[in-house]
């Protein structure tokens, strides 16, 4: 029971990026990027170009990547979603939708279907404490509590995480007081990039990169962020935790490949009872 717990929060880790990134945007923004799966695998290819033709060090790829990534996100943003502001949460998400198929065909188009993997060193899994830990493992505890700890802190103690809070309690005042949007909202989507991309490379080390990487992430994502409260950033991570561990003990009465299943149903479920997510607040219609 230990281990099936120790797995389930690994595999919340693996999607608890991704789903903060997803709960950042929808609360600054205000819509549902459907994108944030192609944003995962994207990242993932973007690595792998450094990594694998380039033969960079994996930590200096995954640099190289991040920073593509995010120049990347700011052209989309000018491109697709900075002339859509304004719009409803409705218009912004089809944009989404066209974004994310793009990104993926593209992929298609450049890298092909082939799987892929990154040039890491295979590792014998170590015992900690009598369970079973594995190097992916390892590194995905290390890579997402640490980028978790960055952004609790920007978010904390730094001027534009305070203006950030600021757009998604209430644009209109923000734009009062003089905070620019268009500083908010890059960062938004510098932050979303980058820790897609991390996303993407950890879920690779755990399997392999392949185009259809994020969008079989999606789901759980969304759930994850709906679970947590996904106009709340951070209580998003407590769903990607508590829908990994609910996803691996449901392994004890279904087969593996019916955890997409338990995530549907969870997410159904949440919707219909509690559709503003366990630790996220009603919001006030005027």
């Amino acid at each position: 029971m230990a281990q099936l717990i120790f797995n389930g929060l690994v595999s919340g880790l693996l999607i608890a990026l991704p789903a903060l990134s997803l709960a950042l945007v929808f609360s600054v923004l205000r819509f549902a990027n459907y994108a944030i799966g192609a944003m995962v695998t994207t990242g993932a290819y973007l690595v792998y170009a450094f990594n694998g033709p380039l033969n960079w060090p994996l930590p200096l790829a995954v640099a190289a990547g991040i920073a593509l990534s995010i120049a990347l996100a700011l052209l989309l943003n000018r491109l697709v979603f900075a002339p859509l502001r304004g719009r409803s949460g409705v218009t912004l998400l089809v944009a989404s939708i066209g974004v994310g198929l793009v990104l993926e065909n593209l992929v298609r188009l450049v890298a092909g279907n082939a799987p892929r993997g990154f040039g890491a060193e295979i590792a014998r899994p170590a015992r900690l404490l009598g369970l079973r830990v594995n190097q992916e493992q390892l590194i995905t505890l290390v890579c997402v509590l640490a980028a978790l700890a960055l952004v609790w802190l920007v978010f904390r103690f730094t001027r534009l995480g305070r203006a950030m809070q600021a757009v998604a309690d209430n644009p209109d005042l923000a734009d009062v007081r003089g905070i620019s949007r268009k500083k908010v909202t890059a960062t938004v989507w510098a932050l979303a990039a980058a820790m897609a991309t991390l996303s993407g490379v950890l879920i690779g080390l755990d399997s392999n990169v392949d185009p259809q990487m994020g969008w079989n992430y999606l789901l759980p994502v969304f759930t994850a962020a709906i679970l947590g409260g996904i106009g709340s950033p951070m209580a998003a991570v407590a769903g990607a935790l508590l829908l990994g561990v609910t996803e691996e003990l449901a392994t004890l009465f279904l087969p593996p490949h019916y955890r997409t299943v338990v995530a549907f149903v969870v997410m159904a479920v949440l919707l219909l009872l509690r559709p503003h997510g366990l630790f996220g607040a009603k919001w006030v219609r005027k």
